[in-house]
């Protein structure tokens, strides 16, 4: 096997390198979601969902946690009443843009050490793979 286990061995160490914030008590999936909060909200969940690829329930249960904490609100969409939109409050979205910086901080010095054409590669691998263990999964999100 030469694909999955560097992405698996890459995303642990990007867990262990937010490990780093855990002063805010965050676990990865929660790190994730204030990041993309931080650089597109309001968002509404399917946004979350498209971004994140976790299992509804999955996401459902980290957006209840961080509702609790504090750190995001819920609302009903305006122009969608089916649907609900996630913003970061005041106590959580300074969490949410420490989080983007630490993790574009990471993204800056991976660049720095390839070529656009590497990462424009990395990117076309990545999706593959993502396409097709999507393909082949039998319990959809």
């Amino acid at each position: 096997m030469r694909l999955v286990p560097p992405i698996h061995r890459a995303t642990h160490r990007i867990g262990l390198f937010l490990a780093d914030l855990r002063g805010d008590g965050l676990s990865q999936g929660e790190a994730h979601i204030l990041a993309l909060l931080a650089s597109a909200s309001p968002a509404p969940i399917a946004e979350l969902h498209r971004g994140l690829a976790h299992k509804r329930s999955t996401l459902t249960s980290i957006l209840d946690r961080l509702t609790a904490r504090g750190l995001i609100t819920r609302e009903v969409g305006a122009s969608d009443r089916r649907t609900f939109v996630i913003t970061p409050t005041a106590k959580g979205a300074p969490i949410a843009k420490r989080v983007l910086r630490h993790l574009t901080r990471l993204e800056d010095a991976v660049s720095r050490r390839v070529t656009a054409d590497d990462i424009k590669g990395f990117l076309k691998v990545v999706s593959a793979v993502e396409d097709e263990a999507d393909r082949g999964t039998t319990h959809k999100k």
